[in-house]
């Protein structure tokens, strides 16, 4: 699970996803703080020059981004990196965007690149709501993952959930037709509260009936196969962009 928690906060505005999120400054975490180590500093330091893409309010060039024309997967929330590694090592044919503002994730995740020569991932150390807004073109990826977000057990808190229905738009029209959009969870509460707000839009449809099985292409995680080996359950759920 990430060590960012979504601070996801409740926006009424204009029709498009995109000024429905312009009225005010929101924020899609809360910042934890954590002590980077020096390993996950030296290699922040070495790496973020060659594959960091700094925020700014205009639109992103993806080919540019990564040197040539292939799909694009965005990654809200990439904790210490360790899935989005696995996942571009093993389809190396794709690229794949991590966001994360957690330092030491981000240090961690370009020492897993730099040691793996892992060339397909970008980082953007930044909110993740104001890059899709601000940055990516709709209909330009080819998938979104939402890995493990804070669940916000408390029911006065679940209004800062990260899929809620406003976002849940953002996200859909910012995937090509046929493009996916991938959330896996082990709060069984935020699975069903998951499913209703994706099932309630509708430029996206189930590809499963309620839950899917988990892919192939999204690796156990230590921490997953620890609660696993506990008994404790994951749910993950796929829609996709209809054409």
């Amino acid at each position: 699970m990430s060590d960012v928690q979504d601070s996801r906060v409740e926006i009424i505005g204009q029709d498009s996803p995109e000024h429905r999120f312009s009225s005010r400054s929101i924020r899609s975490f809360v910042l934890r703080q954590g002590r980077m180590s020096g390993a996950q500093q030296r290699y922040m330091d070495e790496m973020l020059p060659k594959v960091g893409i700094p925020y700014r309010a205009a639109p992103l060039d993806l080919e540019a981004a990564f040197g040539r024309k292939a799909p694009k997967i965005l990654e809200i929330g990439f904790g210490m990196g360790e899935t989005t590694a696995r996942i571009a090592t093993a389809h190396p044919g794709q690229d794949y965007l991590g966001i994360e503002v957690h330092g030491p994730g981000v240090g961690a995740l370009c020492k897993l690149l730099a040691e793996g020569d892992i060339g397909n991932v970008r980082i953007m150390q930044h909110d993740a709501v104001e890059v899709m807004r601000d940055m990516i073109a709709d209909g330009a990826l080819a998938g979104v993952h939402v890995f493990f977000p804070d669940p916000w057990r408390k029911a006065r808190h679940h209004k800062r959930r990260i899929i809620q229905p406003d976002f849940v738009a953002l996200v859909a029209s910012k995937l090509a037709p046929g493009g996916y959009l991938h959330c896996a969870t082990d709060w069984e509460d935020y699975a069903h509260w998951m499913l209703e707000v994706l099932a309630a839009e509708p430029a996206l449809q189930n590809t499963a009936e309620g839950f899917a099985p988990r892919p192939d292409y999204r690796p156990l995680t230590k921490f997953e196969n620890r609660g696993l080996r506990l008994g404790h359950g994951v749910w993950d759920l796929v829609f996709r962009r209809r054409a």
